[in-house]
């Protein structure tokens, strides 16, 4: 008898503090998946990676007098999203910086690795 697995989907966050409209996406629709089973992770990379930093998460507003950034990663990682944050070659990252969300700074290596593993890969 086969054993149904969950899906598993990698969402790569790119966009940062100069598209905030950009940024609440990917973690709703991160919620959405984890909520139908799905196994997500989300990938902050690039300018996402910014997303990290308690000071952006806080801040950060999708729309004019919406809820912070910080909302919809809280309810992705409540729904059971894995939340990973890409290492950046010769940038030092103070951890108390970082929002208590985040589950693990990860190398491109591993991204790579993931990138073929998983069903599907969004890039948002």
């Amino acid at each position: 008898m086969q054993q149904n697995r969950p899906q598993r989907v990698l969402v790569l966050v790119a966009s940062g503090p100069s598209t905030p409209a950009r940024c609440a996406a990917p973690f709703h629709i991160a919620t959405l998946l984890a909520c139908m089973d799905a196994e997500v992770t989300l990938y902050l990379t690039g300018e996402g990676a910014q997303l990290a930093r308690c000071e952006v998460a806080e801040s950060l507003c999708a729309v004019e007098g919406g809820e912070p950034l910080l909302h919809f990663i809280r309810n992705a990682k409540q729904a059971g999203a894995r939340l990973l944050m890409c290492r950046q070659p010769g940038v030092e990252v103070d951890p108390v910086t970082l929002i208590a969300e985040l589950d693990e700074i990860s190398s491109g290596g591993e991204l790579a690795q993931m990138i073929l593993e998983y069903e599907r890969v969004l890039s948002l």
